[in-house]
């Protein structure tokens, strides 16, 4: 697919249905790094394609992330084969932008014929050939509900759990502000159709490796608080993640921490990855520190209230960038 192809009007469901009844094989991809919306969202679509029938495959740059290892089938998430896969439809999941899917990714994928966008990030430019993006949604697990109760599509257990989870986390647990009403009575459709609350939400914020208490432990030895006391970060330093022999998702969710102090309207994560790298997450508390405008200043992208960036390092050079940017944007407002 040529960008110069997309379309800069969604897809109705009818459209994308059409594709899903009409093609037999499948690939679906979701981003680097994958969080629980992205595997959930793949886990939740591809269940459901199989049991209509359809041949799919679910592949990642990262695999699985051992904290999501407890979903139910969770095993077909793979590594990507190392050649290009003979499928007619690739179905990017939760990824705002192509590049995010991962070179291995994108060239397994290279075969297919049509490519689908279904996203929630208000940055995702329609990079498919068909693109169905709500930036209203929290989840691409909720957008992906709607979808297949729209379209009447299996909905089998994994399919249950795996939205349940995709939501969930997304959310803060149902807690922010993206949250609906809808998010709401999807839960209780969820629960309708016998998801089990109690283990499902045990299995995703109850069981944590020793290690990433840890991490904790060495994040707030780090922990900065601007002078106003508006903005508050912490780092992770490459030699930190090899002491405690990190996996990338054992720092998942733990910037919440942060946001959560008194006063605090932004929180920023700084991390040091082994390509040299800067990442850097950033919560706003705030509607009128829409971070995801910071995060495009240095490339990056995501949600008004939630966004993240890769830049060039070292850290020491680009922690001062991106926080003198954030102090901009807060005197710009005044606040």
């Amino acid at each position: 697919m040529s960008e110069s192809n997309s379309t800069s009007e969604n897809a109705s469901f009818e459209q994308i249905g059409e594709v899903l009844h009409k093609h037999q094989s499948f690939v679906l991809i979701s981003h680097v790094r994958p969080d629980g919306d992205a595997i959930g969202s793949q886990l939740a679509l591809g269940f459901s394609l199989i049991a209509a029938g359809k041949s799919v495959r679910l592949i990642n740059e990262d695999g699985l992330p051992d904290n999501l290892a407890f979903m139910a089938g969770a095993k077909k998430i793979e590594l990507p084969p190392t050649e290009p896969l003979d499928v007619e439809v690739a179905i990017a999941l939760d990824t705002a932008t192509k590049p995010r899917l991962g070179d291995n990714a994108l060239h397994a994928a290279s075969k297919a014929k049509i490519w689908l966008n279904i996203d929630h990030h208000v940055s995702n430019p329609k990079y498919g050939d068909l693109n169905l993006i709500d930036s209203t949604s929290p989840a691409t697990g909720q957008i992906l509900y709607q979808l297949l109760t729209a379209l009447n599509l299996p909905f089998p257990d994994e399919t249950r759990d795996a939205i349940y989870v995709a939501v969930s986390t997304d959310t803060g647990s149902f807690q922010y502000p993206s949250t609906t009403a809808k998010t709401y009575e999807m839960a209780a459709d969820l629960v309708r159709r016998g998801l089990d609350v109690g283990t499902i939400n045990s299995s995703t914020y109850d069981n944590h490796p020793y290690r990433r208490v840890e991490l904790m432990r060495a994040l707030l030895n780090t922990l900065e608080l601007s002078p106003d006391g508006l903005v508050a970060n912490w780092e992770l330093r490459d030699e930190t993640r090899l002491d405690l022999a990190l996996l990338p998702e054992d720092s998942e969710g733990l910037i919440d921490i942060i946001r959560a102090i008194r006063g605090v309207l932004l929180a920023v994560f700084f991390e040091e990855l082994v390509d040299g790298k800067i990442r850097v997450s950033m919560r706003s508390k705030d509607r009128r520190i829409n971070v995801s405008d910071i995060a495009l200043e240095f490339g990056g992208g995501g949600h008004a209230l939630a966004a993240g960036i890769r830049m060039k390092g070292p850290l020491d050079e680009a922690k001062p960038l991106v926080l003198a940017a954030i102090r901009r944007r807060i005197a710009e407002i005044g606040i």
